[in-house]
């Protein structure tokens, strides 16, 4: 699998509040996570690296089994972003500092032609060919539900002033509704994971002409995403992690 995992803190704000890791197990199962972190007083990183960590422990040590099903993966998938809840709810009631802290995260576990992702919040994932772009997710935000109910035009949810309100998020609440599907996978398609630092910056018609270009490496793509989010003034922590099946492009650095 080649693998790209990038993430830069923008042009205003100080902090990264966004995490995010891949990897794979010696099943040929690949891992991947994007975290967009919450909360003040630098609470959103601790959030945000609490969820990394936790998804991280649970899927090494539970998904490395030699056959994995999808019914095993989904489940598994779901167990980790409900263990991030437990563990940063647990200290955020425990410590007045990090008093409401949450975050988002879209995960996703790639096993031969198999996708399965789980998300909660406004972090996003698309699939993009050389054809189209695709997102798999639902934004779990404010906005989002008044776009949806017709109360909004897609014009007027894209420069909402509340567009960053989340209606689910992690960490915030002792239980949380997760989002999980599974999905057939060609080699050939791309896997996209991204905070809204990329989204709320960049079209998805730039970020489908990116990805599915054939100048650049997956890091390369990655990268040109990154910046473009900066030239387009860089308002919010972004980061892109790439996916793709290593048949279907040259093997590069960043594959595992």
């Amino acid at each position: 699998m080649l693998t790209a995992n990038r993430s830069n803190v923008g042009r205003v704000r100080h902090v990264n509040e966004d995490q995010s890791w891949v990897g794979q197990l010696d099943n040929g199962v690949t891992l991947a996570i994007v975290a967009d972190g919450m909360g003040g007083h630098q609470a959103g990183d601790v959030a945000s690296e609490m969820a990394v960590n936790a998804f991280r422990s649970v899927l090494e040590q539970h998904a490395a089994k030699p056959s994995l099903t999808e019914e095993e993966g989904k489940m598994l998938i779901r167990q980790a972003i409900s263990e991030a809840n437990e563990s940063i709810y647990a200290k955020a009631a425990s410590n007045e500092q990090y008093h409401n802290m949450g975050t988002t995260i879209v995960a996703a576990m790639l096993h031969d032609h198999n996708a399965i992702i789980g998300h909660v919040g406004d972090s996003r994932a698309y699939r993009v060919t050389k054809e189209s772009i695709q997102l798999l997710t639902t934004d779990h935000s404010l906005v989002n539900e008044l776009l949806r109910s017709g109360q909004l035009t897609d014009e007027e949810a894209a420069n909402h002033p509340r567009r960053n309100v989340l209606t689910r998020a992690i960490g915030t609440d002792p239980q949380v509704e997760i989002d999980v599907q599974s999905l057939s996978w060609s080699p050939e398609d791309v896997l996209l994971l991204c905070s809204d630092g990329l989204t709320n910056m960049v079209s998805e018609q730039e970020m489908q002409a990116v990805v599915a270009g054939e100048e650049l490496e997956l890091g390369g793509k990655a990268d040109h995403l990154i910046g473009l989010a900066l030239e387009a003034g860089g308002d919010d922590n972004v980061t892109v992690v790439l996916l793709q099946g290593a048949s279907s492009a040259k093997r590069e650095e960043g594959s595992v």
